[in-house]
């Protein structure tokens, strides 16, 4: 076969460093730029079998998301748009690690599991970051396109969830929206300019939004899309990429974590203000009160704020459609506990990593999904879009439900469904505050967060912990869970769940209770149980205070 004589002579050029050995994880694969060259080549490879196997358009993205500038990484995308499945995330650590010489093997090996059909044409859409290292990593990867005669289209400089957008618009046949950059501005923005424009006098200052660009490619496409969004939201752009450095000191991670707003930012009391991270798939609100305390509104946050609107669009409509928000274990109680008991929403738990919460989703008519850390997006089934359209569409109903039906329709147009966005979940909340006539300040106090607290702890291996019940029972070491339950007992409001760390050797301790005191005794508390008990390396961990 000439195409794998091709692959032996072109991955010589993209050689493997002796040793390395990478895992593909939720994100892809990550690391330091100076070692990706070979994995993606090789992920240009498996891209075009990946296309032949499904005879559709696949993505493959050049970004490392929220890591320094130094860093650099890959994940591939699927027909849909969505993230790619889990057993070709083995295929693609088998081919990442396979030595030089056993490459072609392994590829081969992949080709007959898959039963795939080489004649079979192959179409590969790739994006970069706006990485030094991005460039030549994303030239990688069209090698190994065309090493196997696939066809490629590169797009160049965009955030991740617009390649995810083009990947599921070009499979749709454009039924998602047209497949370019221009096409994804035009949709989303003039779903917003239709969302707000019965809003009553809404001031210059209600429109104002201060945004952190992370210094990446969110900045970037944002200041391409202003002039579609025809002064209806106006953005005053900080981290723009012009002088700083991609994420540091800013950017939603940063924000989140050191939960003070980005270096150099000044903001005024009560201004609404975000950050995106650095490939724009992510997003955080924020504000300053009177008092210049920091207050943060993250995914939970965020979750509630749409669900509400949807489920009172949803009644005035008439609409029986089923309505979910999906969490992870770190969604602060206070959100779970507003949604079910006050909201009536039914809200369910599941697995950290946005492929578990999307896949959940995908159960409901409605389904919406954030992690706190700002990752998440609406999912409507096929039913319930086209229950929503008839009703849009229909001449013989009621002037409250009409309205609401219409509204729906656009809120459906300015999501993203194919994976979190920070550009259209940017829009949706600004046009939610918008119709509501809410301030930051009246978002926030929906409910109150329980003070909380996240520690890591060493340890020897991080399989010794095992989990059920959505990561928030240990169910080995022996007595651990026990012992968890036992000091959560001594508090008020309390819980806390222990998980191993997907990428390192560490356990992650997550704690929340009634005071921040109590919330930080107990994570340390839990701290010491896991140290003792699943092999802490180093010194014990010491108390906060």
């Amino acid at each position: 076969m000439a195409e794998f004589q091709e692959i032996s002579k072109l991955s010589a050029l993209h050689p493997k460093p002796a040793g390395l050995v990478l895992q593909y994880g939720t994100s892809g694969f990550r690391t330091n730029a100076k070692q990706l060259d070979h994995i993606m080549f090789r992920m240009g490879l498996l891209a075009t079998v990946r296309s032949k196997k499904t005879k559709a358009t696949i993505g493959v993205m050049v970004t490392a998301s929220h890591n320094p500038e130094e860093d650099n990484g890959v994940k591939l995308v699927d027909p849909m748009g969505e993230m790619v499945t889990q057993d070709w995330e083995e295929h693609a650590t088998q081919l990442a690690n396979a030595d030089q010489e056993d490459l072609l093997t392994a590829l081969k090996n992949i080709i007959e599991k898959e039963a795939i059909n080489m004649s079979q044409e192959a179409n590969v859409f790739v994006g970069k970051d706006t990485r030094s290292s991005s460039a030549s990593l994303s030239q990688a990867v069209l090698d190994g396109v065309s090493a196997l005669g696939g066809h490629s289209k590169d797009y160049g400089l965009v955030t991740t969830p617009q390649l995810h957008y083009m990947v599921c618009c070009q499979n749709t046949q454009g039924k998602y929206g047209e497949a370019t950059v221009e096409g994804y501005y035009t949709k989303f923005c003039q779903a917003f300019i239709q969302l707000t424009k019965n809003t009553s006098n809404r001031t210059d200052d209600q429109k104002h939004l201060c945004l952190d660009g992370a210094n990446g490619i969110g900045a970037l496409k944002v200041r391409e899309m202003e002039s579609h969004l025809k002064k209806e939201l106006q953005i005053s752009l900080n981290n723009d990429g012009s002088k700083g450095r991609l994420n540091h000191q800013c950017g939603a991670d940063y924000v989140k974590v050191q939960q003070k707003p980005p270096t150099g930012v000044k903001i005024n009391p009560g201004e609404r203000c975000c950050s995106f991270d650095g490939d724009a798939d992510r997003i955080v609100y924020y504000y300053t009160d009177s008092e210049g305390t920091f207050h943060l509104l993250d995914g939970d946050k965020m979750a509630t704020l749409i669900s509400t609107f949807l489920k009172e669009l949803l009644t005035q409509a008439g609409l029986n459609l089923k309505i979910a928000v999906v969490q992870t274990a770190y969604a602060n109680g206070s959100s779970t506990h507003y949604l079910e008991n006050t909201m009536k929403v039914l809200v369910r738990c599941t697995k950290t990593g946005v492929k578990h919460l999307h896949h959940v989703a995908q159960e409901f008519d409605v389904g919406v999904y954030f992690e706190a850390n700002g990752h998440g997006t609406v999912l409507f089934s096929k039913a319930a879009e086209e229950k929503i359209q008839q009703l849009a569409e229909d001449t013989n109903v009621n002037d409250e439900r009409k309205k609401a039906a219409l509204l729906l329709r656009n809120t459906i147009n300015v999501i993203n469904q194919t994976v979190g966005d920070a550009i259209s979940d940017m829009l949706l909340i600004e046009a939610i505050l918008a119709i509501k006539g809410m301030t930051i300040q009246q978002w926030d106090t929906i409910y109150t967060d329980l003070p909380n607290r996240q520690l890591k702890v060493k340890v020897d291996d991080r399989r010794v912990i095992d989990t059920t019940d959505a990561e928030r029972r240990a169910v080995t070491p022996a007595g651990l869970q026990e012992a968890i339950d036992n000091l959560v007992k001594k508090y008020r409001q309390a819980r806390s769940f222990v998980r191993p760390s997907g990428t390192e050797d560490v356990v992650r301790v997550y704690a929340e209770a009634d005071t921040q005191e109590s919330a930080d005794a107990l994570a340390h508390e839990v701290s010491l149980a896991v140290y003792r008990l699943a092999g802490g390396v180093g010194d014990e961990p010491k108390p906060l205070h």
